[in-house]
């Protein structure tokens, strides 16, 4: 498919599944449910974590974690006790466990204590850095400064090994991403959408491939670049809203 063809077929594509409608289908409507922006980025976190697997039981599963956390993430990660922790043992969404669950409540008050939050960590990060990859890689050394399980280290990816970040990729694309269409918040604006890179999964990577923008077999990190450069030609200035396209083709339409 020729490129004027190609695009238009996308930006079509992306404009019809970046709308409202979308977000009763998907775990953005997570942090939908709140209207306080730290409530929004923990429930947002959460979500975005668990990510994996069918979307209903990824839904199903936060409501059961909000329901956890009294449907308060912020005041509960700024104030539970120890003994409110103890709830949280028999939460599991396939790998992540109850275990990973206390740590990340317990990483995310380090975080909301000493680093503004995660809108301001991840913001400062990136005024440091300039860079997303040095951003996820340095946002996974705070969020592992305390004391944590080993095993927990498997849920906040790696890009430096090699990681699609996919989790992290889409959480950035549901806070910095700003348009007048209401699934994503847009409300990290020291963060540019150009800056973004797509949250690759085996929807996107299949219908990237199928229309010939990502030769990588391997859904990593240098597929992640690699796409992400093809479709920051389309939209120098918005290239993640094809997320939306690439995953709806997939997801919506079988492509």
């Amino acid at each position: 498919m020729e490129y004027k063809v190609l695009k238009e077929f996308l930006d079509e594509k992306a404009d019809k599944y970046n709308h409202s409608d979308f977000i009763h289908t998907d775990p953005i409507q997570i942090p939908h449910l709140f209207t306080g922006n730290p409530d929004r980025e923990i429930a947002g976190f959460f979500a975005a974590t668990i990510a994996w697997g069918q979307r209903s039981t990824i839904i199903k599963n936060m409501y059961q974690l909000l329901s956890l956390m009294d449907n308060a993430p912020y005041e509960f990660v700024q104030n539970c006790s120890a003994n409110d922790l103890h709830r949280f043992n028999y939460f599991k969404h396939r790998t992540f466990n109850g275990e990973d669950c206390v740590f990340f409540i317990q990483s995310l008050k380090n975080i909301y204590l000493k680093h503004h939050g995660l809108g301001g960590l991840f913001q400062h990060l990136y005024l440091q850095h300039q860079n997303i990859v040095d951003v996820l890689s340095h946002f996974r050394q705070v969020f592992f400064e305390i004391s944590h399980p080993e095993r927990t280290q498997k849920h906040v990816a790696n890009v430096l090994k090699g990681a699609s970040a996919k989790r992290l990729n889409m959480y950035l694309r549901w806070f910095v991403r700003k348009d007048n269409c209401g699934v994503d918040f847009g409300l990290w604006d020291k963060i540019p959408m150009n800056s973004l890179f797509i949250p690759l999964d085996v929807h996107t990577g299949n219908v990237a491939r199928k229309l010939g923008l990502l030769k990588r077999k391997q859904n990593d990190w240098k597929a992640v670049d690699e796409l992400t450069e093809k479709l920051r030609r389309f939209d120098p200035n918005d290239p993640i809203k094809y997320d939306f396209a690439l995953f709806g083709l997939d997801v919506f339409e079988k492509f």
